[in-house]
C-alpha cells in the first residue's frame, strides 16, 4: 500500500471575504464564503497539485458543513474521515482585508463543531496511506480536538509519516496567551517539520533571530524548520544545511490562506521527490532550496486570487 497522502487535522470553516478591502468591518456591504481553515488549506494546496490528501475534521450537519464537504471534494480532497454532529455549529471567520491584501479574523466558534472530536472518534485505519500528517495550533486548546491531535500524531508515527506543524497563531481565540504558547511548546517535540513565521518566531522561541531559535528547536528532535518572511521569502534549516529563496514581487490582493499553501506545496514537493521522515535531516541545500522556489512560487499565484484552495494553482 503506497504512503503518499496527506492527511490533515483540525478545524475547517467558512471564510466570508469581504467585498471591499482597506477599510473596517462597519464600511463593508458584503461577504462572499469560502471554504477555509488553515488544515484543510492544506489539503487543498497538496491536492490541486495532483497529490492525495484526507481531512480529518467534525463539521455541524449544517448548511455550512455541507458546504465545506462537498467543496472539499470537489476538489478531489478525500473527506470520508469528516464527520458530521448535530451537537454544534460549523465554525465561521469574517475576514477583513488592509489595501496590502493582508487580513484580521472574527471567529464565531463558541464551540465549533470541529472543536468537539474526540480522540476515540480518530481511528487507527485512516492512516494507513499516510505520508504526512499536519496541524496547527487553533484547535490544541482545552477541548476534545486536542486529545484527537495527540491520538493522531501517536497513529501517523507508528505508520512513519512525517509530522508537520504550522503553529499559525490565532491569538483571538485564547483568552489567555500564556496558554497558547504553553500548547505551541506541548506539540514541538512530536514533529519533525516546523513552519514558523517571522512575526511568531520570538513568541514561541523567545528569540528574535532565527538564527538563536534554531538550536532550542533542533533540541526538540525538530528536523526541518521552515522560516517565512512574507514578500521578503522564506528560509528551510536542517542541523546540516541551509537554502533561502526570494519571494517574487506581485500585487498581492488577499493573502488569505498564503501560509498553508506554502507548506502544503513544501510537503508535495517532498513527497515528489520520494523524501521519508528519516531523510529529512539529509536535505542537501540544493533539496532545500528546490522546495522553497517552488513554494514561493505557488504562494505568488496564490496572493493574487481571493479566497484559499480557490486561489491555488493547479501547476506551475
Amino acid at each position: 500500500m503506497a504512503k503518499d497522502m496527506l492527511l490533515a487535522i483540525g478545524e475547517a470553516l467558512i471564510d466570508f471575504i469581504p467585498d471591499k478591502t482597506a477599510c473596517s468591518f462597519d464600511e463593508v456591504t458584503g461577504f462572499t464564503p469560502c471554504v477555509g481553515g488553515a488544515p484543510a488549506n492544506v489539503c487543498g494546496a497538496f491536492t490541486k497539485l495532483g497529490g492525495r490528501s484526507r481531512m480529518i475534521t467534525q463539521l455541524g450537519d449544517d448548511p455550512f458543513g455541507h458546504k465545506i464537504v462537498n467543496e472539499l471534494a470537489g476538489y478531489g480532497i478525500d473527506t470520508s474521515c469528516v464527520l458530521m454532529t448535530k451537537d454544534a455549529n460549523t465554525a465561521l471567520a469574517f475576514v477583513s482585508l488592509g489595501a496590502d491584501g493582508d487580513r484580521t479574523f472574527s471567529f464565531y466558534r463558541k464551540p465549533s463543531a470541529d472543536m468537539l472530536l474526540s480522540d476515540e472518534q480518530v481511528e487507527a485505519a485512516w492512516f494507513d496511506e499516510c505520508y504526512a500528517l499536519h496541524f496547527c495550533s487553533v484547535s490544541l486548546g482545552e477541548f476534545p480536538m486536542r486529545d484527537a491531535h495527540e491520538r493522531a500524531i501517536t497513529l501517523a508515527r507508528e505508520n512513519g509519516a512525517i509530522i508537520s506543524f504550522d503553529p499559525n497563531l490565532r491569538f483571538p481565540l485564547w483568552e489567555n496567551k500564556d496558554d497558547l504558547k504553553a500548547a505551541v511548546e506541548c506539540f514541538l517535540p512530536a514533529c519533525d517539520v516546523v513552519k514558523i513565521s517571522d512575526e511568531e518566531l520570538e513568541f514561541i522561541t523567545g528569540k528574535t533571530k532565527i538564527e538563536d531559535a534554531l538550536p532550542g528547536l533542533f533540541a526538540q528532535g525538530i528536523r526541518l524548520v521552515i522560516y517565512t518572511c512574507g514578500s521578503e521569502g522564506a528560509y528551510a534549516f536542517t542541523e546540516k544545511a541551509s537554502a533561502f529563496s526570494k519571494a517574487g514581487k506581485v500585487k498581492a490582493v488577499d493573502t488569505t490562506g498564503a501560509g498553508d499553501g506554502f507548506i502544503g506545496s513544501f510537503l508535495w514537493k517532498l513527497q515528489q521527490k520520494g523524501i521519508a521522515e528519516e531523510q529529512l535531516e539529509n536535505l542537501t541545500e540544493e533539496d532545500l532550496k528546490e522546495c522553497l522556489d517552488f513554494s514561493n512560487a505557488f504562494c505568488a499565484v496564490s496572493v493574487q486570487g481571493y479566497g484559499a484552495i480557490q486561489s491555488y494553482p493547479s501547476a506551475l
